[in-house]
């Protein structure tokens, strides 16, 4: 870094000023002495270890940068992780809701089968009992139809009886009437 220092104002020693004749190196030139303080500057700057300072910065920067983008890409990979796992879930939730829509519509037509079943067995029970109630009504008509004729033929016969029984020979009857249902109690 020195070698450079000391090239630098030889460098500009022989710049196009001293060639025209114009002493240069004379403070009152202008140019001499902003060369002058720009080399003490540089020397400054040199000396207290700003350039190593700066280097150091930069290098803390650029260290920051890539802690901050690792743990961007740490974050990146996280929630990369995270939304695989919740589409898992999701997918996981999904396959479940379907068994169940399957489950409740295999329920549904077994309790739809069962309620048909249930209906023929009302139905038939229910056939059953009005034939039952058929053949009791038919069978209390036919006994009414029979009790019915008993009774004309009985009010048939007596009068029947009355008109060509005397008065006497129908008093003996029912009087040997009522000594056989007398006899037949006791």
């Amino acid at each position: 870094m020195m070698k450079r220092l000391l090239v630098l104002p030889l460098a500009l020693t022989a710049s196009p000023a001293l060639a025209a004749g114009d002493t240069f190196v004379s403070l009152a030139n202008t140019d001499f002495v902003v060369l002058i303080a720009f080399l003490i500057f540089l020397g400054i700057l040199l000396y207290f270890g700003v350039p190593k300072q700066l280097s150091g910065m930069l290098d803390k920067r650029a260290a920051d940068i890539r802690s901050e983008l690792d743990e961007a890409r740490a974050l990146r990979d996280e929630a990369q992780g995270l939304l695989a796992s919740y589409e898992r879930k999701q997918k996981d939730v999904q396959e479940q809701a379907d068994r169940i829509v399957a489950n409740a519509r295999d329920e549904a037509n077994r309790a739809a089968e069962q309620a048909k079943a249930d209906i023929a067995t009302s139905v038939d029970r229910r056939m059953a009992a009005a034939e039952e109630q058929i053949a009791s009504a038919q069978a209390a008509a036919i006994r009414d139809v029979r009790n019915r004729a008993v009774v004309v033929a009985v009010e048939a016969a007596r009068e029947v009886i009355s008109r060509q029984l005397s008065e006497e020979q129908a008093n003996r009857m029912i009087d040997s009437s009522i000594d056989t249902v007398g006899a037949k109690l006791h």
